[in-house]
């Protein structure tokens, strides 16, 4: 995804200024015509140990920022995280120090450079020129298996930085049960209610990263960076045992469904950016990535007083897939103007072995390649950015040689009215493509339970998104209230998307372009300092109605979503409460919903030392599922967790040395590998 945005105004340097006995900070929040720029407060940052925690007690309005489970999201949708410009990792975002992070730029209109990124969260950081830093976190909770715990330490000599780091969660045995039932109709219109009562179950999501990176800054001159990181799923399982109950009269059938995977990424990433004369630069991005790794799933009903299986379905896939990218692009900038073009190569090789289908091996190459240019001029109030992108795409299985490519065109134009630093208004169209993933595509048979497959389609194209955005930022009341009021409209006029058929006595599940997701949503975020640095509340909300069309099919949806939090700080204490209800997305044939969870915490700053203590879930329950609205097959599943978990963090931070700008990456390309998924019930 390339370059971040360099803003054409001069207050994007604006940083407290000491005169004589008069100090002058800048506004907490800085509208500008591409993104929201926020100045953290010294009681944000006194009452933070890491860069997620500044995250937090930020409180942007549309930003979820959950610490303990260590998420961010927007609006239901994902974010994507920079540090100085370069892609990173909420690992990496917790190895900030707070006290180095000197603004950050909240991007709700990625442009054509950030590739296919719906939010954008830029954090700008100050590294030392010499000395270092080191910081550390342990988060347990007291009445289970669960955590998560990271170390990272910098080394700065003169231009160069060495940093090392690493991050464990541990999520074992988790008490989990589902709540599930389902009605099948049959091609001769007869109908099967399967209830499943649910007996127990668990959950295991246990991974752990490191890092080492180094970097080296010749101040408006020279760039380089390059990294090498690993990451590893030592357990990601879910298992569920029911008893079944069906319509037909049979009764007191024992149900285990079991799945999940095991793998291991190591990667690397290298960068390098040159300035040239007459405000010209040039930079190149490459990453590569590999996975090794095993995805599986069992699935077996038995009637409670027999040995033998009604059904034992078994699913083992071992991967050992590739991914690498790079990415050059040009920038040119005048005073009140820039120029933008960039070109960029992803290839994805994907070797897939079935154990359950006597060893077959399955190939698949992906490929896409990526050119864009993109100009941004400012008038006077107004600020006009438009571009074109050009995507080719192209996959294909080697044992069977089916496959297809396509060519797609990216417009994308943003047009901003800035009244003055507190308002403005924005009108936004952007365009993405979503190429086909593995799962999709692959044709290699995929038994699910005792009548049920999953296969792909090798014949899919890449589908096109397109939307048109209207909003209004605002700042009220001497800043104490800022946030922004929106409406947005959105088509996939080809989106790919799952759909159920029959074949004899197999109900199968496919992928298709269908005919169409539209949806058009209207929301509201607002931040609110009820006592400036010392009580604040924040929070938004929306409301989105959607349609669907399909292989015979046309649903509709409408659903409310939002989160709130509030929080207070003073004299080195702080407590939190979060609550989140997550979407409900339609997409193909179902209706899915992430968590709804609420948290509550309260922390204690003494020195370079944070001491929390809260529990995740006080009120309510865990939820998160789907629900299935197939003519062939309508079912609803409840994830229940035991996740009203108290736990306790410990952290410590220390830094030494002069601060100055640390790397800024302008571009990153993308070199995500693929795995494959089992299961799927």
């Amino acid at each position: 995804a390339p370059a971040v945005a360099v803003s054409q105004e001069a207050s994007d340097t604006i940083m407290p200024q000491q005169l004589s006995e008069i100090t002058i900070e800048a506004p907490k929040v800085i509208r500008k015509s591409d993104m929201d720029v926020y100045h953290p407060s010294k009681s944000a940052v006194d009452n933070s140990k890491n860069g997620m925690q500044l995250l937090r007690n930020l409180m942007i309005p549309t930003l979820n920022v959950n610490d303990a489970l260590g998420s961010l999201s927007a609006a239901g949708q994902t974010v994507q995280v920079r540090i100085n410009g370069r892609t990173a990792t909420l690992e990496q975002v917790k190895a900030l120090l707070p006290a180095t992070i000197k603004r950050v730029e909240w991007i709700d209109n990625p442009g054509l450079r950030y590739g296919d990124a719906n939010y954008v969260l830029n954090l700008i950081v100050s590294n030392p020129t010499v000395g270092g830093s080191f910081m550390a976190e342990a988060q347990p909770a007291l009445n289970c298996a669960w955590g998560k715990y990271n170390a990272s330490a910098k080394f700065n000599i003169g231009r160069s930085q060495w940093e090392i780091g690493t991050y464990f969660k541990l999520t074992d045995g988790i008490k989990a049960h589902r709540d599930y039932d389902e009605t099948f109709t049959m091609p001769d219109g007869s109908k099967l209610t399967r209830t499943e009562t649910p007996i127990s179950g668990k959950l295991n999501n246990t991974q752990g990263t490191g890092w080492i990176s180094y970097n080296y800054i010749k101040p408006d001159t020279t760039v380089f960076y390059v990294q090498l990181f690993a990451n590893r799923f030592f357990s990601d399982r879910t298992c569920y045992n029911g008893l079944l109950s069906l319509s037909n009269g049979e009764n007191n059938i024992l149900l285990n469904d079991d799945a999940g995977r095991k793998g291991t990424t190591p990667g690397i990433s290298a960068y390098f950016e040159q300035h040239l004369a007459n405000r010209q630069t040039f930079v190149i991005d490459f990453n590569a990535s590999l996975y090794s790794g095993h995805s599986y799933s069992d699935h077996t009903e038995r009637h409670e007083d027999a040995t033998d299986y009604i059904t034992n379905v078994g699913t083992y896939i071992k991967d050992r897939n590739q991914a690498y990218a790079i990415e050059a692009d040009y920038i040119k900038q005048w005073r009140s103007s820039k120029f933008t073009a960039g070109a960029s190569y992803t290839a994805n090789h994907n070797r897939s072995l079935y154990k359950n289908l006597d060893g077959s091996i399955f190939h698949q190459r992906q490929d896409k390649a990526y050119l864009f240019a993109e100009y941004f001029q400012r008038i006077d109030k107004f600020t006009l950015t438009g571009g074109l992108g050009a995507q080719y795409t192209s996959f294909k299985f080697r044992e069977t040689n089916q496959g297809s490519h396509s060519w797609n065109l990216r417009p994308q134009a943003t047009l901003t009215y800035s009244l003055n630093q507190n308002h403005n208004f924005r009108l936004a169209f952007t365009s993405w493509q979503s190429a086909p993933s593995l799962t999709e595509t692959n044709i290699a048979p995929q038994q699910l339970d005792g009548f049920q497959w999953r296969i792909g389609n090798s014949t899919l194209k890449t589908s096109s998104s397109y939307m048109l955005t209207f909003q209004y930022g605002h700042n009220l009341f001497n800043q104490r209230v800022n946030g922004a009021f929106g409406a947005r409209a959105f088509t996939s006029p080809n989106a790919i998307t799952p759909y159920m058929y029959w074949d004899n006595d197999r109900l199968i599940t496919s992928y298709e372009n269908s005919k169409g997701l539209q949806n058009i949503s209207f929301w509201l975020s607002e931040q609110i300092q009820i006592i400036p640095n010392w009580l604040m509340l924040s929070g938004s909300i929306q409301y989105k109605a959607e349609r669907m069309k399909g292989n015979n099919y046309t649903l509709y949806n409408h659903t409310w979503s939002g989160n709130a939090a509030l929080m207070v700080m003073h004299n080195g204490f702080g407590l939190i409460f979060q609550y989140v209800k997550a979407q409900r997305d339609l997409w193909g044939e179902k209706i899915s919903w992430g968590e709804d969870f609420n948290v509550i915490s309260a922390n204690y700053n003494w020195k370079n030392w944070q001491f929390e203590a809260g529990m995740l879930i006080p009120f309510g329950k865990y939820d998160q599922g789907s629900k299935s609205l197939s003519q062939w097959n309508r079912n609803e599943q409840h994830l229940r967790l035991d996740m009203r978990m108290p736990y306790i963090s410990i952290s410590y931070n220390i830094q030494w040395g002069r601060q100055k700008r640390g790397a800024n990456k302008l571009i990153n390309a993308d070199a995500n590998v693929d795995h494959s998924t089992t299961g799927g019930r």
